[in-house]
């Protein structure tokens, strides 16, 4: 007897396992991301050495038709501002934001790019929408990826160890970029 159920507990939780899976539906599995050959130009920048709030502004105010952000954090008045200009003479700006951070009441300086007129988009399906990424003119020939750890706020600049890298000229790996963007912006709430 002490056979049989030392064996079947097992047996019994692997049946309940797939009969679980089953009624869920089929497995998602991971496909590969897609591994391109690098081109461009890459800069790495990293604070306090490097003034990395001031290579975001630059980048912004070059936009000629769109900017793509997604912030975990968005507070930085300098990075807000440029944002708002690069929307006044005439560049899209859109932008998807961390819910969780909103709902802890740091919005002040959403509800300003909102207010100007900018497409602004709450990111809720995730714990963390944990992403900081501006991506510039996407469709162009030269487009600009910004990606790193330094979340868009006073602090990262002033008070934090982050990295930031800028690649520019590399057309297929903004594409990729701007498609997640898409996918998560599908999913966002408006603001």
């Amino acid at each position: 007897m002490n056979l049989f159920f030392s064996i079947s507990g097992p047996l019994i939780l692997a049946v309940s396992l797939v009969a679980a899976s089953a009624a869920r539906g089929p497995v998602d599995y991971y496909k590969p991301p897609v591994v391109l050959k690098a081109q461009g130009t890459m800069q790495a920048a990293f604070v306090p050495r490097d003034d990395v709030e001031g290579l975001i502004v630059d980048a912004v105010q070059g936009a000629r038709k769109q900017v793509l952000v997604q912030a975990y954090l968005l507070s930085n008045k300098r990075i807000i501002q440029a944002l708002i200009k690069a929307h006044a003479r005439g560049v899209e700006v859109r932008i998807l934001v961390d819910a969780t951070r909103l709902e802890e009441g740091r919005d002040a300086r959403i509800t300003a790019l909102a207010k100007a007129g900018i497409w602004v988009r709450r990111e809720v399906k995730y714990r963390n929408a944990h992403n900081k990424i501006i991506i510039i003119d996407a469709d162009s020939a030269h487009p600009v990826l910004i990606t790193g750890s330094f979340n868009f706020t006073y602090t990262a600049q002033r008070k934090n160890a982050e990295n930031m890298l800028i690649i520019r000229d590399f057309p297929a790996l903004a594409h990729e970029y701007a498609k997640n963007w898409r996918r998560h912006a599908d999913n966002a709430l408006m603001y």
